[in-house]
């Protein structure tokens, strides 16, 4: 039997590495011990697997093919972009527990689409780099909608997080699962408020998080998300996914910064399974 130990969501910004130095350097330091923060918490839970919910940039698909749920069963390298001081390299997978994962979902209603093997993008290789790689975590992508129509309803990422954990406990192998929501939160991509911030919304969104409230992060609008919080936004769906893999909880907030020389406000959070009172805790500006 498995066990979903642990959850975090964090950003997977480019441009940390694009433009490393364009933030200043108090900012900088504080989003990289946000990073380290979160890797000794995941070394402090003893992982078994590192799965990453990340998001569809149009890079990975295209029109002749756009899934709505894909889990990498096999090969895994990455990351597909060329980025400074993050070359394209073989990553550890889980392919036995991903083959579980989506097999146990297809006999029981989610129709995972699956990638026997994978060049996977920043989305799920920048926290992978800074959070998993050190430990040497076999790494399982999974990726959902969240660029371009059809958008994977928010209903569904929480479904896809859910089924997750029910395949997890499932696994006939002891697993120790870490899952990770990959994403912004407010930012403006390829759009003329590309760098614009909304501080405001990020917070909401924390706070959510924090409540384990997944109820009403899935109750958000589309459209309201992206006019108030950019295109870029509607990647809470892999916190959503996250939370709902992790079950009841408590979260908390590492850190955030927003970085409009990185065009994205940088949420940090720890998902911990419990039932206890859920707290709120600032971090950053």
């Amino acid at each position: 039997m498995g066990t979903v130990v642990g959850g975090f969501v964090m950003p997977h910004d480019p441009m940390m590495f694009t433009a490393p130095d364009a933030p200043p350097a108090p900012v900088r330091a504080r989003v990289l011990q946000a990073y380290e923060e979160i890797a000794r918490h995941v070394a402090r839970l003893r992982p078994t697997t590192l799965v990453v919910f990340g998001a569809d940039h149009y890079v990975l698909f295209g029109p002749g093919c756009l899934p709505q749920l894909l889990i990498a069963t096999g090969d895994i390298d990455g990351p597909v972009e060329r980025l400074p001081g993050l070359s394209r390299a073989q990553l550890p997978d889980d392919r036995r527990l991903a083959r579980h994962i989506a097999g146990h979902g297809h006999d029981n209603g989610v129709d995972w689409a699956v990638a026997p093997s994978i060049t996977a993008d920043h989305s799920v290789v920048i926290p992978y780099h800074l959070v998993g790689r050190s430990l040497g975590l076999p790494l399982i992508p999974v990726y959902l909608a969240c660029g371009v129509d059809p958008l994977l309803p928010l209903h569904r990422a929480a479904a896809a997080g859910a089924a997750l954990r029910a395949a997890v406990e499932a696994y006939d192998q002891d697993a120790r699962v870490v899952v990770i929501g990959s994403g912004g939160i407010s930012h403006w991509v390829g759009t003329d408020r590309m760098g614009e911030i909304n501080a405001d919304f990020d917070r909401h969104v924390l706070r959510l998080v924090c409540d384990g409230d997944i109820d009403a992060l899935c109750a958000l609008d589309d459209s309201d998300v992206e006019r108030r919080a950019g295109n870029g936004a509607l990647e809470i769906r892999t916190f959503i996914a996250a939370m709902s893999a992790v079950g009841p909880l408590r979260g908390d907030v590492i850190a955030y910064e927003p970085v409009p020389e990185w065009i994205t406000g940088l949420g940090f959070a720890s998902l911990t399974p419990q039932t206890s009172t859920p707290s709120f805790r600032t971090g950053g500006r």
